[in-house]
């Protein structure tokens, strides 16, 4: 009896991802090479200046003391942690970004539902909504500090004066109320913007699902609670997210309608007065880097729930 070997089957080898051409090559490098200036000029304006600013911060650089500039470590940030003037303008600048992002959340949310709908004329109230976002920040806050707070000539107190006649009373808005002040006037700014974000949500919504959820007997209110508001929760976190991240870094309004006083400095107005009036360019520095290391860890987390949300939504 004599056996035979069996010999192994050959598996067809995997095929090999063609190589390359050098003509392909220089063909992308074709596509590429009219961005390279873009990137460049982005590089220099930016990450170039951020590096400085980070080597500066562990300097101890007083434009009033050239003569001390050295090496000090971690010593700025300390001092920028340490000191209440400091850690009452990040107070205020937590502060701010929650009441200005959660009104305008709100605010936003609310009017977008009534854009949703249809009625004549819905274009141009869309557009007109849209006009604050547009203003550029320093005209808009002149307006609100000329136009509306002003106790003389203003607006707001001109709607008192016409109500309650010659005993109304001549609020001082900025002087009594500096912080809201502030605060609403940003609102005003940052609301069209959320407006725009949570107006596209909902007119991505499945009209045929609401409708049939309104022909099985549900009410406008379980129509928002239970479809709406899950559907525009990714929305309602990119806006916060983008909200969050240019309210912390507002200088404008703060500079303008109360240069910094009555409490309502902020991180961004501190650094402007550390640099600009002290001449403390390494603890300016430090604060920046701190503001900037802030701003990062609130958008790492924020678009991290946000990804979250977008896998979710496509499983």
């Amino acid at each position: 009896m004599t056996t035979t070997a069996e010999r192994p089957t050959a598996t067809p080898s995997e095929p090999r991802a063609p190589r390359r051409s050098s003509l392909q090559r220089s063909g992308d490098w074709a596509r590429r090479a009219p961005l390279l200036p873009a990137l460049i000029l982005v590089v220099i304006v930016t990450q170039l200046p951020f590096l400085v600013t980070i080597v500066t911060s562990f300097l101890h650089w007083n434009a009033y003391y050239p003569d001390e500039r050295r090496f000090g470590g971690l010593d700025n940030f300390k001092t920028v942690l340490s000191d209440p003037d400091a850690r009452h303008a990040i107070w205020v600048t937590v502060l701010l970004t929650f009441v200005v992002v959660v009104v305008s959340l709100l605010l936003g949310l609310v009017i977008a539902l009534l854009l949703d709908r249809k009625f004549m004329g819905r274009g141009i109230v869309r557009t007109m909504m849209i006009t604050p976002f547009l203003i550029v920040p320093v005209a808009a806050a002149l307006l609100w500090k000329h136009a509306l707070y002003n106790p003389e000539y203003g607006l707001l107190n001109g709607l008192l004066k016409g109500l309650f006649g010659a005993s109304a009373p001549q609020v001082d808005w900025i002087g009594q109320f500096p912080f809201l002040s502030v605060a609403a006037a940003i609102i005003w700014q940052w609301t069209p913007f959320m407006m725009l974000i949570l107006l596209a949500g909902l007119q991505s919504r499945p009209l045929d699902v609401v409708e049939a959820a309104r022909m099985d007997g549900a009410n406008a209110w379980q129509i928002f609670i239970n479809m709406t508001l899950p559907h525009l929760r990714q929305y309602i976190e990119l806006a916060g997210l983008l909200g969050t991240i240019y309210v912390v870094q507002n200088f404008d309004h703060v500079f303008t309608i109360t240069s910094g006083g009555l409490g309502t400095a902020n991180l961004p107005y501190y650094i402007y007065q550390t640099f600009y009036t002290a001449h403390d360019y390494g603890l300016a520095s430090a604060a920046g880097v701190i503001v900037v290391v802030l701003t990062i860890i609130v958008a790492t987390v924020a678009l991290r729930t946000v990804f979250s949300l977008f896998k979710e939504e496509s499983r």
